[in-house]
């Protein structure tokens, strides 16, 4: 049996994901508020949320921008999210912006090591977790 082909390059990093949104500017209120991302308008008038060097592109349930996944669905993503801030902070700062901590502090097992995680939902119940490394 022969061996699987290996690609010939390696992936770096994450560039951007699509959210699938009920209400664009409600979503980038909430990440604009409760996580620090900023709003960048691109395109033609379309809405992301940038933070790091990444992104977030926000597409309007039942008017997503072509290609899309098979099956838009809002409150179908689960990320997490690194920071450097003390957890602690992080959870106060949700919280004082009404935003109610499901799970957390929690221990979990990141892409590099050992995180502390908390989880909440954004506007279209997608899990956020935000985390830092130990």
């Amino acid at each position: 049996m022969a061996s699987p082909k290996i690609a010939p390059f390696l992936i770096k990093r994450i560039d951007h994901l699509v959210l699938t949104v009920q209400n664009i500017s409600k979503t980038v209120s909430f990440y604009n508020k409760v996580l620090g991302m900023e709003e960048v308008s691109f395109g033609q008038g379309r809405k992301a949320l940038a933070f790091g060097n990444q992104k977030f592109n926000l597409h309007q349930k039942e008017a997503e921008f072509e290609p899309k996944t098979l099956a838009p669905t809002p409150g179908a993503i689960d990320i997490c999210l690194i920071t450097e801030a003390p957890i602690a902070t992080v959870q106060e700062h949700i919280e004082s912006c009404g935003v109610p901590v499901e799970v957390g502090p929690v221990k979990r097992t990141g892409a590099q090591g050992l995180i502390v995680s908390i989880y909440f939902r954004d506007p279209d119940c997608n899990l956020v977790e935000v985390s830092n490394y130990l």
